[in-house]
């Protein structure tokens, strides 16, 4: 038997030699980190703590931006690490729990998209049957089953690429275990069962891309059809946030498909991780805090309870009386 290696951890690739770099780098990296933390953060509280958000519409929000914190928090962290450090190691069972949490949330993410736009498919186009069909019990369901689909199809994924030891090359082109770079250093074994269960697999994921784009063009066939030019915007106003980060998501994924495998540019590998681990999350409380009226006020009582005393309460709930009649 001629000997081998088993490999027990990988080498992420570096995004620069120069030590400042790597300083500033990780500097920059953190402070995305933290918005995209704070801005989810202050999503959850908002619509957790306010009645007026306590619909089906904003309870699936709240589990997108659960997602979101999962999905930056499954890669990032560590990548900040490795770079104020300089270690870019990373264990065998710290590879296998990126690619578990990132296929988890992103998997999840997607059967969430379906159900949101479910949610809003009846609220347009049968508004009058939106109070029974979309029932608190109901929406509680369908969140659970997305996340138990996310969990399933997560663990078969990581299952097999995982099941027999790397023997090869622990050098992995990307900046966190990226599915297809480690891929690429798995045994050819592992490769062809992974490209039958994702052919397999594929099946789910472009039924449920089908089902929203059916979705959409029932909601905006309606929406054009509506007289009022004030239902028009509002319906617009209540869907277009949900297409956007869908837009963004389905972007992402073509990207994550269609990029090439770099062995040699770390600033290319960056900016393609970039576009589908890093910009959903950072950019989705931005999409929903910037556009929804309810959110905002919500999010104005939490930092006015905050940074106001209590004997300026009555004040304080005069002005969003006010902001509410306004909305």
């Amino acid at each position: 038997m001629r000997n081998f290696t088993i490999i027990v951890e990988f080498f992420l690739m570096e995004f620069s030699n120069i030590r400042e770099l790597q300083v500033l780098h990780a500097v920059f990296f953190l402070l995305i980190y933290i918005a995209a933390l704070l801005g989810n953060l202050l999503t959850i509280t908002a619509i957790v703590t306010d009645p007026h958000l306590h619909s089906p519409m904003y309870f699936f929000l709240s589990n997108l931006s659960v997602l979101d914190l999962g999905c930056i928090s499954a890669t990032l962290p560590k990548f900040i690490v490795n770079s104020l450090t300089g270690n870019q190691s990373i264990s065998l069972l710290g590879c296998a729990a990126q690619v578990f949490f990132f296929i988890f949330f992103s998997a999840t993410e997607v059967a969430l998209l379906v159900a949101m736009s479910y949610d809003r498919y009846v609220a347009i186009c049968h508004p009058l049957h939106y109070g029974v069909t979309m029932t608190p019990l109901r929406c509680l369901w369908v969140a659970i089953g997305s996340w138990v689909s996310g969990l399933v199809y997560s663990a078969l994924h990581t299952g097999n690429m995982f099941r027999l030891p790397f023997s090869g090359s622990n050098m992995i082109h990307q900046f966190f275990c990226d599915i297809p770079h480690v891929l690429k250093v798995a045994s050819s074994e592992v490769r062809l069962s992974e490209y039958i269960l994702l052919a397999t697999s594929s099946t789910f994921v472009l039924f449920c891309f089908g089902f929203l784009i059916i979705s959409y063009t029932y909601i905006f066939s309606t929406v054009f059809k509506m007289p009022s030019v004030e239902g028009r915007h509002k319906a617009l106003s209540t869907c277009s946030p949900q297409l956007i980060i869908l837009i963004l998501f389905l972007l992402a994924g073509m990207v994550t498909v269609l990029g090439p495998l770099s062995d040699t540019s770390p600033v290319q590998n960056l900016l393609i991780s970039m576009t589908y681990t890093i910009l959903p999350p950072f950019m989705n409380p931005i999409i929903y805090s910037l556009r929804n009226m309810k959110i905002k006020v919500a999010l104005g009582r939490i930092i006015k309870s905050i940074f106001f005393p209590k004997k300026n309460r009555p004040v304080i709930e005069n002005n969003l009386k006010s902001e509410r009649m306004y909305e």
